[in-house]
């Protein structure tokens, strides 16, 4: 009776992980599904590839940097799983709502490259989804802080990967701040992330 009740409770990590590997496969590969759209009129039209890419500069640029940082946020989120034993009902909605704020990201990346970077909207929503992206990452972490059992990670490591989804939380919203202050910058404050490993060391001294 006792292992039903712990199985219906807890779901297999090893299905979790490859269910997240999956959908975070699937919003890389729509990423570029715009940019293949693009080719495909401008060969309707007749046009040359040299402009195809002087046209679709800002389209390819948001795309490369979607990219790489959906690619780093599935490392960050894999270095947490790969010790993670067993994944409880709550535990599996918040990696759930973890992963809207992936999908959704091909989305913000479209807009950020069909719109004019003088639309402070679009900035706010597409810098504001890596935000979330980094918000959510941090909550599921403070779950797992507050169940041990179902993770192998010691302490001292739990605090080191909070630091990571904090002090990239910290640079996005300053980032944010910067391009809504300063519009004619576009998405240049985003180079502020590079100083997100100073950041992490900072939070990380504090914290001992």
């Amino acid at each position: 009776m006792t292992d039903e009740t712990t199985s219906d409770r807890y779901l297999s990590a090893e299905r979790c992980a490859a269910f997240i590997d999956a959908v975070v496969a699937i919003a890389m590969t729509l990423l570029i599904l715009p940019l293949m759209e693009a080719v495909s009129d401008a060969g309707a039209e007749g046009g040359s590839a040299g402009r195809w890419f002087g046209d679709h500069q800002e389209q390819l640029t948001s795309f490369l940097v979607s990219f790489v940082m959906i690619a780093l946020f599935w490392m960050i989120h894999h270095r947490l799983f790969r010790r993670i034993s067993a994944v409880p009902t709550g535990l599996m909605w918040l990696v759930s709502a973890w992963l809207l704020t992936i999908v959704w990201l091909p989305v913000a990346t479209s807009m950020s490259g069909q719109f004019s970077d003088a639309e402070g909207l679009v900035r706010v929503v597409y810098i504001g989804s890596l935000f979330a992206v980094c918000a959510v990452s941090f909550v599921i972490r403070l779950y797992v802080r507050r169940h041990p059992e179902i993770s192998s990670a010691a302490p001292s490591a739990t605090r080191g990967d909070l630091a990571v989804d904090l002090s990239m939380m910290i640079m996005f919203a300053i980032a944010l701040g910067v391009t809504l202050l300063f519009p004619v910058l576009g998405y240049w404050p985003l180079l502020l992330m590079f100083l997100t490993g100073a950041v992490q060391s900072l939070i990380r001294r504090a914290w001992r």
